[in-house]
């Protein structure tokens, strides 16, 4: 009995295991010449995008107000021009592919056989992969909204704008690197022998086809917002404190979702 108490209590708690292996996670991460790239494309992103909104054709004049290289005016499923998307939401597309790499990494090199000998608790590696994600892609929303601020003083476009509304779709936008960093994770995890269509898969589901589809089939209605990208776009220039609510009860639920269906995955099938 003294024995199975003390084996109890030797028994690290799921705090103590996750510290240990967000410590490993976060090393690896900073030390991944790949999260400072895409730290950088993040900035130059909305540079490239307000050089194409100068310049001739489709894109030329897509901006009237320099904040909308961070939001969209309205939120809006149904994409009549890139322009409607060619904001922070972009972020998560690349954000998607990173995620694929260092996944995809842990696969390739056999760090993941060597953890889940040492490491049963499958949850944790995906808790763990799903917060070291959102970071990254928390730190690529900074770096393109500075990247933002300076290219819409740029243009030259008018600043002007509801701070209230501004401050809710700036949160809302980092508040969704969580529901797509466990989404991208839980893809990772079916496709982990398949790098390619990790990938690939991820892209799709960063630029929001599949949501833009069925707000073509069944119109812009706000019950998309329990999709991430259509909560994505709810973080728009008209955002209040009830759009950062929503994007934070579908980020939440989704992480909790996929955080469990991944598990689930990891404790069934090979995990090699």
């Amino acid at each position: 009995m003294d024995n199975a108490k003390q084996l109890q209590f030797d028994k690290p708690s799921v705090f103590t295991r996750l510290k240990g292996m967000l410590g490993v996670d976060f090393y690896r991460l900073f030390h991944t010449p790949l999260f400072y790239i895409f730290i950088v494309i993040a900035a130059l992103i909305p540079a490239l995008v307000s050089m194409g909104a100068m310049g001739e054709g489709e894109t030329a004049g897509m901006f009237t107000n320099a904040w909308q290289i961070i939001a969209a005016d309205s939120p809006l499923y149904i994409i009549s021009d890139m322009g409607q998307y060619a904001n922070m939401n972009m972020v998560f597309i690349f954000g998607g592919i990173m995620v694929s790499i260092f996944i995809g990494h842990d696969y390739k090199s056999g760090y993941v056989k060597q953890l889940f000998t040492t490491h049963a608790k499958k949850q944790d590696y995906m808790l763990s992969k799903t917060l070291v994600s959102a970071f990254s892609m928390v730190c690529m929303c900074v770096t393109y909204l500075i990247g933002g601020m300076i290219a819409g003083a740029a243009t030259g476009l008018p600043f002007a704008i509801n701070a209230g509304s501004l401050v809710c779709a700036i949160i809302g936008k980092i508040i969704m690197s969580l529901g797509w960093a466990s989404l991208y994770t839980f893809v990772n995890v079916i496709f982990r022998k398949k790098f390619g269509i990790s990938i690939a898969l991820c892209f799709v589901l960063g630029t929001g086809i599949p949501v833009i589809g069925a707000a073509a089939a069944v119109g812009n209605t706000a019950a998309l917002n329990v999709f991430l990208y259509g909560s994505s776009v709810y973080a728009c220039l008209s955002a209040n404190f009830t759009s950062v609510l929503v994007c934070l009860a579908c980020s939440v639920i989704w992480a909790i979702v996929y955080n469990v269906l991944g598990s689930v995955i990891l404790y069934r099938r090979d995990v090699y």
